[in-house]
């Protein structure tokens, strides 16, 4: 009782002192224990904290980026690239055979080709990681820049097998019509993107779109036919795409079949020395490929091989693959094939590989399109889908137009298979598109649901810029 009776004595309060007194002084006395555990707390946690930093190296403060930070992007489309090139090397490297034996050097092939291909992923890397609004800029500097280099290959372009499309500065060897075909892609991405109305593209965006296409055709037809040809219909599809009305665009099938229809009918006329030096060509490849003599081409013994040796050498290509190939380096008209490292790869492709690589070239454009398609339909804003989608319609179609020549389903033309086909500047070129179409993938406003087109309603929610 004693020890209780003190204790009670020492917190009983003074004598006249009100009660809440005590109940106050025990509240500041557990707020104040209270500040002090939780600065006891921090200070723990500060000393721990310091230990920590002490103990770990400088290294794993501050992240450093890994390999993957160079490929960044739409991931589907950067393997589509490394496949394309893979496949490039390995029938690159088989193709060019007869190079490799006339220069001596076996391995020449398969470096240079190596070399354009690292130089082109070089290009990739750097350009997909320009943000895509900055090409709004190119069509000022590539547009005329085109122009004054296709008016120089027409005055003095280097010439390979009768066609001049070349400029030779010495220790580079580039095609101007390449350049043509991204600035006027570019270009026309622009003014359909400025020109997006409520109800589709305004009528003056027709207009300058064919003053600029026919402008930059008409320079690039009388040395390479088959190149204005693409261009006009990648630019035709990109304007169905950017919702230009459909009578301009009906208007404008109808001219063009008139055009063709006479152009045709003047060539299987007209004398071999046309008014064009390539019309000669131009006619000999129509008439190959459109008129046959069953009588004689079903006679093995007056089948003339050499007449369209690189369409007969093709088809025999394909015919002798089986349907499983003879494995890659194993091709046998690659020697008969001046082409086969460029125009006609896909016949050896097939030769070697047989349906299955065929179908895989195919499927691996066919991804590239629809992952394009796929990336264009989540744009917020209207410039970067049709950058995206013009540039992927033009490689694609230039990979179709090769495909259709080498298996015979097209009159022979110079164009080379994208990325595949053994090319310096081209190659370059191509490498660059395919990183504009991952600037757009990485730095374009995406929305979760695909955008309104023509099919589905008006592009109301899409916002100018």
């Amino acid at each position: 009782m004693g020890f209780f009776s003190k204790s009670a004595s020492r917190n009983r309060p003074p004598q006249g002192a009100p009660a809440t007194i005590t109940a106050e002084a025990q509240i500041a006395s557990v707020a104040d224990g209270d500040a002090a555990l939780q600065e006891t707390n921090q200070q723990q946690e500060q000393d721990t904290t310091s230990l920590n930093n002490e103990s770990t190296p400088s290294s794993a403060k501050a992240k450093r980026p890994g390999i993957g930070s160079l490929f960044m992007g739409d991931r589907v489309i950067w393997v589509v690239f490394f496949f394309l090139c893979i496949i490039s090397l390995i029938e690159v490297y088989s193709a060019a055979s007869t190079l490799a034996y006339k220069s001596g050097r076996f391995w020449d092939p398969l470096v240079k080709q190596a070399l354009f291909l690292a130089g082109g992923t070089i290009i990739v890397i750097v350009v997909h990681r320009i943000p895509c609004r900055m090409f709004k800029i190119l069509p000022v500097l590539l547009l005329p820049l085109s122009v004054i280099l296709l008016l120089i290959t027409l005055l003095s372009g280097a010439a390979t097998n009768d066609a001049a499309r070349w400029i030779d500065l010495g220790f580079i060897r580039f095609q101007p019509s390449e350049v043509a075909k991204g600035a006027v892609i570019i270009t026309e991405a622009l003014i359909l993107s400025r020109s997006q109305q409520e109800n589709g593209a305004s009528h003056n965006a027709f207009k300058y779109i064919m003053f600029i296409t026919a402008g930059v055709c008409v320079l690039i037809l009388p040395e390479n036919l088959s190149t204005a040809a693409l261009l006009f219909g990648v630019v035709v599809l990109m304007m169905f795409i950017g919702r230009v009305s459909l009578k301009q665009i009906g208007a404008l099938f109808g001219v063009l079949t008139l055009i063709v229809m006479l152009v045709v009918g003047i060539m299987f006329v007209a004398p071999k020395n046309g008014v064009l030096h390539r019309f000669a060509t131009w006619q000999e490849r129509l008439e190959s490929h459109f008129t046959d003599d069953d009588s004689k081409e079903d006679d093995p013994a007056t089948y003339d091989i050499d007449k369209g040796a690189q369409v007969a050498h093709a088809n025999i290509a394909i015919a002798s693959s089986n349907g499983i190939g003879k494995m890659p380096g194993n091709s046998v008209q690659r020697d008969f094939l001046s082409q086969a490292f460029s125009d006609f790869i896909y016949a050896v492709i097939i030769e070697e590989m047989g349906v299955t690589g065929a179908v895989v070239v195919v499927f691996l454009y066919i991804i590239l399109l629809f992952r394009a398609g796929r990336i264009s339909s989540r744009c917020e804003r209207n410039f970067p889908p049709f950058l995206a989608m013009g540039l992927t319609l033009l490689l694609v179609s230039q990979a179709v137009l090769n495909m259709l020549v080498a298996t015979g389903l097209f009159p022979v033309t110079g164009q080379p298979l994208p990325l595949i086909s053994r090319g310096g500047t081209s190659t370059l070129i191509n490498c660059a598109y395919i990183g504009m179409i991952l600037s757009v993938s990485r730095y374009a406003k995406q929305v979760k649901e695909p955008q309104h087109t023509r099919f589905d309603g008006p592009m109301t929610e899409i916002k100018h810029q």
